[in-house]
Parts: C-alpha cells; structure tokens; sequence
C-alpha cells in the first residue's frame, strides 16, 4: 500500500490594497471588451514587510460576453527599506450577470458573489526578497468601487 498524497499547504505572505481610477472603456475587440484600470497607488503588508503600491501601473481587461473578466496586472511594490518588487498578476474573475453588470458600472458588490483568483510572480533585485521569485503563488481579490484588496499565498 503507498502513502496517501500529502496536498501542497497554503501559507499566507502579504495583502495588498490597490486604489484603482475610472476604466478606459477601449470598448468590444475580438474576444470580449478591452478595459484598462489604472493603478494609481495603495499600501501592503505581511511576511516581514511591508510599503505602498506605486503609480502607474494598470489592470489590462478583456471582459468576455460570457462575462468572464481575463485580468492582465502589472504593477510595482516598493518597500519601506526602498526595495522595489515588479508585480504581474495574471487572473481571472466571473460573477452572475447581474452581478457583473454593477462591476462593470463601479457599483459596490458583495465579494462573496465574486469569483476572483490570481497567480502574481514577482521579480525583485533585493537578496532578501529573492523567495518572492523563489515559490508559486496564488491570490484572492475582492473589488470595490475605487480599490481591489488582494491576498497572496505562498503554495508551501
């Protein structure tokens, strides 16, 4: 008889929270509708570190007919020490019709009637960040009007 399969444990590294501006509505493309979210600052914190969300950054969408939001991140962390971590989050996120269409209008949601999941790799110049480029993570968002809260995990 073998040993059963030990499942990969969930470990949690840091939350983020992204204010976010006004979408440019490209409008319909093939393959959906073309948003793109700016990023225009926040804050984050766990794991031993923490800092803000620098500008300038932005949530590059195709939101599909079905509803179906193909989330394309990329962003920067910068440190309170100074250490800048580059961020490309790629997710995606899907909620019933009617739920969706307050999204799209910047209509507070219930998070709970929202599935939004993320895989963020890092990239970072700093030695003692280096396990951020050294693991696979998976992450959770929760979007509200004018900021998405972000969770991150560390698949152990």
């Amino acid at each position: 008889m073998t040993d059963p399969v030990k499942l990969p444990e969930l470990v949690f590294a840091f939350e983020a929270r992204v204010q976010v501006g006004l979408p440019l509505d490209v409008g319909p493309i093939p393959g959906g509708r073309r948003r793109i979210v700016p990023i225009l600052g926040g804050s984050f914190e766990g794991s031993g570190m923490r800092g803000r969300v620098l500008p300038g950054g932005a949530d590059w969408q195709i939101v599909r007919a079905d509803g179906l939001g193909e989330l394309d991140t990329r962003y920067t962390l910068e440190t309170e020490d100074g250490e800048l971590i580059y961020v490309q989050n790629a997710g995606i996120r899907h909620a019933s019709p009617e739920v969706t269409a307050k999204l799209m209008k910047g209509e507070p949601v219930d998070p709970s009637l929202v599935y939004f999941r993320t895989v963020p790799k890092f990239e970072t110049s700093a030695p003692e960040l280096a396990w951020l480029m050294r693991s696979i993570f998976v992450g959770t968002g929760e979007r509200y009007p004018a900021e998405v809260l972000l969770r991150f995990w560390k698949l152990g």
